[in-house]
């Protein structure tokens, strides 16, 4: 097949217009070499937060809060001192060092407890900073229109390689060992980079669909503001306030179903192979799920029936799903929940979430949107795991959780519907704007 038909099919098939295919396959590249780095290593942090104890994980969701609380202030400041086109190889190049780092500490301490606790809360933070600032990219580069078909194949790529870095820890710790994981997450995170330089000069050059995106908000200058403004952002915005309410329960729902899941597989699986092991399982069916859904649902949901729709029928489904965990608390029923949770965040819930941010200026998509997808998320949870305490101390087992669950996936789902409602608004008034300039 000429190469010219099989990108002209390959197009139809993502939805990618003309001059779009390269920049589409550069995003799915980019979150495939994040996540694949990431799920690397998460089946050694969940086993980790188990062997700090599944009664501290409050704590070491505070102290990931706290941590937060410190970070984005200066990574704020950098952003407001550096090119926002090279804003991105600061950041990456940063977490590159910790992996450095983090591989010698696993060479001279294995089995310390306090090691375990620290790099549970680094990659806690590590993986929220590096996402959020990768979809910052992605609203920079695409507008709300190019959002809607595009961003549901970009998202397959953290799915994929969901899929391939359980695969890889897997066929290579025995090999490498962790600090050799460690060494290839940071070659990826380097690959990452590059993908990056490539995606802004072909926004640079006006994003194929993008009349004038050169001139608009030039990347290489600093992004506007103070170390705090993206406080002061989400502050004094109704529509930022919105989307941090919706982060708090989409947190508080997650916080909730996590702490019941360590609860559960610590008490069923105590040798620590098996926890990863069951881990690593969930995880490799929640990617399969989610690459399935969002290479042939989500985008065409997106279009058809608007981002509103990705942000209700996940929450109607965990609601749904909380009280047939409070009719039936077990481990099977809790496991599917799970699943189905986690394939509804990644395949709808988070490119709908990113589409909110791509009609805004920069200093949303950077700052605010930070803001929110670190300090509050992450503040969610920690509210969410102590109110997870009191309420254990109340002596009504997973019952009662379970109904808490469901009352704040349904206020989830209400404030999803009022969100995805404006930005349908937006994009379709971004649309006639383009038609009419072109």
């Amino acid at each position: 097949m000429p190469a010219a038909l099989f990108s002209q099919r390959l197009a139809r098939l993502i939805n990618a217009g003309p001059g779009e295919l390269l920049a589409s396959l550069a995003g799915f590249g980019l979150f495939f070499c994040l996540f694949t780095g990431y799920f690397m290593l998460r089946p050694i942090r969940e086993s980790m937060g188990i062997q700090g104890g599944v009664e501290n994980l409050q704590w070491l969701f505070s102290a990931t809060f706290v941590v937060m609380l410190l970070a984005v202030p200066l990574f704020a400041w950098l952003n407001s001192k550096v090119a926002r086109i090279h804003y991105i190889d600061w950041v990456y190049g940063f977490f590159c060092v910790n992996l450095l780092l983090f591989a010698v500490l696993f060479l001279l301490l294995q089995q310390n407890v306090w090691l375990a606790r620290v790099f549970y809360v680094w990659i806690s933070v590590y993986n929220l900073f590096v996402v959020s600032v990768a979809w910052s990219l992605m609203a920079d580069a695409f507008d709300a229109p190019q959002a809607k078909r595009l961003f549901a194949f970009i998202a397959a790529g953290a799915s994929v390689g969901g899929l391939t870095g359980p695969a890889l820890s897997a066929l290579l710790v025995s090999l490498l060992g962790q600090a050799g994981l460690m060494l290839l997450a940071a070659l990826l995170l380097a690959a990452a980079v590059a993908l990056k330089h490539y995606l802004m000069a072909w926004r640079a050059i006006g994003g194929a669909g993008r009349p004038g995106a050169q001139q608009a908000e030039n990347p290489r200058r600093p992004v506007p503001g103070n170390p705090f403004s993206g406080l002061t952002r989400v502050l004094g915005s109704s529509y930022l306030l919105g989307i941090s309410a919706f982060v708090v329960l989409l947190a508080t729902v997650s916080t909730f179903l996590y702490f019941e899941q360590a609860r559960l597989v610590a008490e069923l699986f105590p040798d620590r192979a098996e926890q990863v092991r069951v881990f690593g399982a969930i995880d490799f069916v929640v990617q399969a799920g989610a690459l399935l859904a969002q290479l042939f649902i989500t985008g065409r949901v997106a279009q058809r029936l608007g981002v509103r729709m990705l942000l209700v029928v996940v929450p109607a489904l965990v609601c749904l799903g909380f009280v047939g965990l409070a009719l039936a608390p077990t481990f099977a029923v809790l496991a599917a929940l799970m699943i189905v949770r986690r394939i509804g965040e990644y395949a709808f819930v988070r490119p709908g979430r990113e589409m909110l941010f791509a009609p805004l200026d920069a200093e949303s998509k950077y700052k605010a949107k930070n803001f929110i997808d670190t300090v509050v998320y992450r503040g969610g949870d920690a509210v969410s795991g102590w109110v997870k305490a009191l309420l254990d101390m109340l002596g009504q087992g997973a019952v009662l959780i379970a109904l808490v669950g469901a009352v704040c996936a349904a206020l989830w789902g209400a404030l999803g519907w009022y969100l995805g409602s404006r930005a349908d608004r937006a994009g379709k008034a971004q649309e006639l704007s383009r038609v009419r300039t072109s």
